[in-house]
Formats: C-alpha cells, sequence, structure tokens
C-alpha cells in the first residue's frame, strides 16, 4: 500500500487558507473500505496519521507535519427514502444542504456556503443562523484506528457548541444519515441564508472561516470589530474588513503570521473588552496532534 502514497505533498493545497508544509506521506481514500485498509495498514506499520476533510477550519504548520495525511473523499450521497440521506463523509456539506433543500426538506438549510466536508461538519458541530448539524443526524459510521468499521446512533454521541464526541476518538468519519422535515419554503430559506452568507462574509478571500468561538452572550466578530482590529494586520495574516471573525491570507502568510495575529486579537479583546476569545480553528502540526 505504501506505493500508493504521495512524499511531501503541500498541504497548502489542500487549504482553504492556502497555507501548510508537506505531509510526510498523503493519499486519497474514496470507499469506506479503502479508509479501512489504508487505517489498519497505518497501524500496522506504526504511522502516525492525520484526517483531511474539505481542509477549512485548518490551520497548518507551514513547517508540514511528520504524518501520512489520509484526504478522506468518500463522496457519496443516496436518498433511502423520502427525507433520508446517506452521504459519505468526504460528500460536500453545502452541496448537501442545496440539494436537500431544492427537493424541499429542511434541516440543512444552513449547510449551504459552509466550505466543509459532511465528516469535518459531523465532528466539529458545524452550525450557523441557530442549526447545528447533530439535530438532523441519525447516525454515523465509523472507523476505528485497527480498520474496524462502527455504527454510532446519535443518543450514543455527546453534541455541544462546535464539539461532538469524535474530537476525542481517533478514527476517522466516513458516513452520516441525516433525517430531514418536508418544508415547502426550504429553498426559498437556503437562498435567504446564503445570500447573508455572501454579502456579510469574505466568501471570496481564502481563509479557514470562523477563527473564534462566540464567547457566552458575545459575538466574536463584534467584539474583534468593536476593539478597532478590523484590517489589522500581520505579515501576511489580515483580520478581514466584510467580517472580524475571519482571518485572511492576503498576501503569502504563513501559520507563524496567523498565529501571531490570533495571539494579538486575543489579547486586545480580554484587555479592552473582558472576554477570552477560544480558537474554533485546528492547529495542525507535530506538537499539536
Amino acid at each position: 500500500m505504501k506505493s500508493q502514497f504521495v512524499q511531501n505533498k503541500p498541504l497548502s493545497e489542500v487549504s482553504t487558507l492556502g497555507i501548510g508544509g508537506p505531509a510526510k506521506y498523503y493519499i486519497e481514500v474514496k470507499t469506506i473500505p479503502q479508509m479501512q485498509d489504508t487505517l489498519a495498514y497505518a497501524a500496522q506499520e506504526g504511522l502516525k496519521t492525520f484526517i483531511l476533510g474539505k481542509g477549512s477550519n485548518c490551520l497548518f504548520d507551514s513547517q508540514g507535519i511528520d504524518r501520512l495525511c489520509i484526504h478522506n473523499k468518500i463522496d457519496f450521497c443516496e436518498e433511502s427514502e423520502p427525507g433520508h440521506f446517506y452521504v459519505g463523509a468526504g460528500y460536500s456539506f453545502s452541496l448537501l444542504g442545496v440539494q436537500t433543500a431544492r427537493k424541499g426538506y429542511s434541516g440543512l438549510e444552513f449547510a449551504s456556503g459552509i466550505p466543509a466536508s459532511c465528516g469535518g461538519a459531523v465532528f466539529m458541530n458545524a452550525g450557523a443562523q441557530g442549526m447545528q448539524t447533530w439535530s438532523s443526524l441519525e447516525y454515523v459510521d465509523y472507523v476505528d484506528p485497527s480498520g474496524v468499521l462502527q455504527r454510532f446512533s446519535k443518543n450514543e454521541l455527546t453534541f455541544g457548541y462546535r464539539t461532538s464526541s469524535f474530537q476525542n476518538m481517533p478514527g476517522a468519519i466516513v458516513g452520516a444519515y441525516f433525517i430531514l422535515t418536508p418544508f415547502e419554503q426550504a429553498r426559498a430559506k437556503q437562498l435567504e441564508l446564503l445570500d447573508a452568507r455572501i454579502h456579510t462574509q469574505p466568501y471570496s478571500d481564502k481563509s479557514a472561516g470562523c477563527i473564534f468561538k462566540n464567547p457566552p452572550n458575545a459575538a466574536a466578530g463584534n467584539l474583534i470589530d468593536k476593539c478597532g482590529l478590523k484590517g489589522f494586520q500581520v505579515g501576511g495574516a489580515k483580520v478581514s474588513e466584510v467580517h472580524a471573525n475571519f482571518l485572511v491570507n492576503a498576501k503569502n502568510a504563513t501559520s507563524s503570521d496567523f498565529r501571531a495575529l490570533i495571539a494579538h486579537i486575543q489579547q486586545v479583546v480580554k484587555e479592552e473588552t473582558g472576554h477570552d476569545l477560544h480558537q474554533e480553528v485546528y492547529w495542525i502540526s507535530d506538537e499539536a496532534l
């Protein structure tokens, strides 16, 4: 299997931020059995792994990672019965939101425009406009580090604000089953939410999505804006002038630029508002993993 690995794949090529040094090994996985085989092989050979989805919500170390990066491209969508959708973890979450709304089903309209895979959305319990991924989720298929396929019902899992049980579980999400509700205005609602996102977020810039979680009873973007940090820049990393909770790769930014900008924002917001901002974006380095 090692012959299928690409060596020294630049992670900048698979990151929405366009940042990241080389992964020692890289492979694209397109089926559940292939994920099982890849994880089993990695365990047998003692290879450390990292599971990659859409490459959003990640800040990769510009120095790279000494790991096998498994790019989850298990990309299928099946409607087993009306409103019941089983999707591969590599399927576009945004596309799923559009397709289900077009069919007249409610529950995932908010997904439209979110640059995540379905597996990543489950992993993070992605949400927007008061809606969250877990709400319409029925079960998740998962491959453990030894390659064994497991199924977890929603009731066996824990979900919270941008958190899920999977964040403490090594292995890979490979499929998710959603049950949605018929709603005649689903398509109109999806288009309304997408239009709002396009006009209030730096949709066309290189970003990782929202950088910080919202503190209790406050919005991170509003706090950063209140501190006058819109447009503030460290190296090539810049606070978006459209939405302050988005940091963009303005010009050849490095991971060090972004980490310095994140730390500066946290310090200023703490000093001026008293709020602690905690990262939503994941720092991906050998030390952090």
